[in-house]
C-alpha cells in the first residue's frame, strides 16, 4: 500500500511525500485525492519527495507524469527528488514530451467555400480520369480490330471461356424463368377477352426487344464486370499493374482490351441462350393450357421478325463494352488496402446497371425514331 502526506512550505510551495508501493491499485486510490489537494492548493512550486517509493508501474509513473502536465497547466513548477534510477528512467521512457494543441475549428462561413471547392475538384479529376480512360481505351480498341496480331488470343479464350461459357447456365435459366413467369402473368389478362394465344406474341417480342439483352447485361455486370474490377484491383495492390508500366507494357492493352473483346463478342451470344429457353418456357405454359405447340410455333414466326432480334442483339454489344470498360476502369481505380477491391467491385457493377439502363433508354429514344 502507499500513501502521501502533505506539507505546505513558504512562498506558496507544497510538498508531497509518497511512499510505499505505486501500483494500479494504490495509485486509483491517491490518484483523486492528490489532484484534489493540489487543486486546493494552487502551489507554484511542487515538491515531491519520492524516496519512499519501494515499487512504481506504469500506472504510478502516470500519476508522476500528470502531476507534471498538472502544475504546467496552473503555470507553475515540479520538482522530484530522490527518485530511484529505475523509475526515472520509466519517466523519461513514458514522457510524451510537449504535446501540440489541438487546432481551432475553421468558422463555418470559411469551410463551405473550401468544401466545395474540393467537391469541384474531386469531380473534375474524376471526369479528367474517366475521359482520359474512355479515349485511350477507345483508340486501342480500334487499332486492335484492325491489328488482330497484337491481341493476346490465349487470354481473350480463357477470359471469353470463364465470362460467356460458364455462365450459359444461369442466363438459360434465367431466361427460361422469365418466360415462365410471363406467360403466367399474362394469361391472367389475356383469358378476359380470349386471347391467350396472343401471349406467345407478348412474351417473344418483350424478350427479343428489351428484356432478352437486360437481363443478360444485368448478369454479366453483377458476374463479370465485378470480377474485372476486383482481378485488376488486386494486381493493382500487389503492385503488377506498376510492374506491366516498369517493363514497358501498357495496362490498357495487356489487360483491358482483352477483357472488352472477350465481353463485346460473348453478350450477344448469351442473349440468344437467354431468348431461347425464355420461348421454351413460354411454349411450355401454353402448351400446358392446351395449346398445340405447332399453334405457337407459327404465332411467334408471325409475331416477330429478324428485326425484333438483331435490334436487341445490337444493345449487347454496347452493354458488353459498357461493362467491360467500367469493371476495368473500377479495377484500375482501386485504392490501397484489401477493402478497396472489395469497394471496386461494389462500384463496378452498380455503375455498369445504371449505365446499361442509360443506354437501354438511349436505343429506345432512336429506335422509335427510326421506326424500329
Amino acid at each position: 500500500m502507499a500513501s502521501v502526506n502533505y506539507q505546505k512550505l513558504e512562498k506558496g510551495k507544497l510538498k508531497l511525500t509518497i511512499t510505499g508501493r505505486l501500483d494500479m491499485e494504490s495509485t486509483a486510490r491517491l490518484w483523486p485525492q492528490v489532484f484534489k489537494k493540489i487543486k486546493e492548493a494552487k502551489p507554484k512550486v511542487l515538491i515531491l519527495d519520492a524516496n519512499g517509493i519501494e515499487y512504481c508501474d506504469g500506472a504510478g509513473i502516470g500519476l508522476l507524469l500528470k502531476l507534471k502536465k498538472k502544475q504546467e497547466e496552473i503555470k507553475g513548477s515540479i520538482q522530484i527528488e530522490n527518485l530511484k534510477p529505475e523509475f526515472n528512467q520509466l519517466i523519461t521512457l513514458f514522457d510524451p514530451g510537449q504535446l501540440s494543441k489541438p487546432a481551432k475549428n475553421t468558422p463555418f462561413y470559411q469551410r463551405v467555400p473550401e468544401q466545395i471547392g474540393k467537391a469541384v475538384m474531386d469531380f473534375l479529376q474524376a471526369a479528367h480520369s474517366q475521359i482520359s480512360f474512355i479515349g485511350e481505351v477507345f483508340v486501342k480498341f480500334i487499332y486492335t480490330l484492325f491489328h488482330l496480331g497484337t491481341l493476346r488470343w490465349k487470354d481473350t479464350f480463357l477470359i471469353a471461356e470463364k465470362s460467356g461459357a460458364n455462365a450459359v447456365g444461369i442466363a438459360s435459366l434465367l431466361g427460361f424463368l422469365i418466360g415462365v413467369i410471363l406467360a403466367f402473368q399474362s394469361a391472367v389478362s389475356m383469358r378476359k377477352f380470349g386471347a391467350e394465344i396472343y401471349v406467345a406474341d407478348l412474351v417473344v417480342i418483350v424478350l427479343f426487344r428489351e428484356l432478352g439483352p437486360l437481363l443478360t447485361a444485368f448478369i454479366l455486370a453483377a458476374r463479370t464486370g465485378s470480377a474485372f474490377a476486383a482481378e485488376i484491383g488486386t494486381m493493382k495492390i500487389n503492385e503488377e499493374i506498376d510492374a506491366l508500366t516498369t517493363m514497358g507494357l501498357e495496362p490498357v492493352r495487356f489487360l483491358v482490351i482483352p477483357r472488352m473483346l472477350a465481353a463485346v463478342f460473348i453478350t450477344p451470344l448469351l442473349t440468344v441462350f437467354n431468348n431461347l429457353f425464355g420461348i421454351i418456357g413460354c411454349v411450355l405454359v401454353m402448351v400446358s393450357m392446351g395449346f398445340a405447340p405447332i399453334t405457337l410455333l407459327n404465332e411467334i414466326k408471325g409475331a416477330t421478325d429478324l428485326t425484333d432480334l438483331f435490334g436487341g442483339l445490337v444493345k449487347t454489344f454496347v452493354f458488353g463494352y459498357l461493362i467491360a470498360g467500367i469493371g476495368c476502369f473500377c479495377g484500375l481505380q482501386t485504392g490501397k488496402g484489401a477493402s478497396s477491391v472489395g469497394d471496386s467491385a461494389t462500384r463496378a457493377v452498380v455503375a455498369g446497371i445504371i449505365a446499361i439502363v442509360v443506354a437501354d433508354g438511349v436505343f429506345a429514344v432512336v429506335y422509335y425514331f427510326l421506326g424500329i
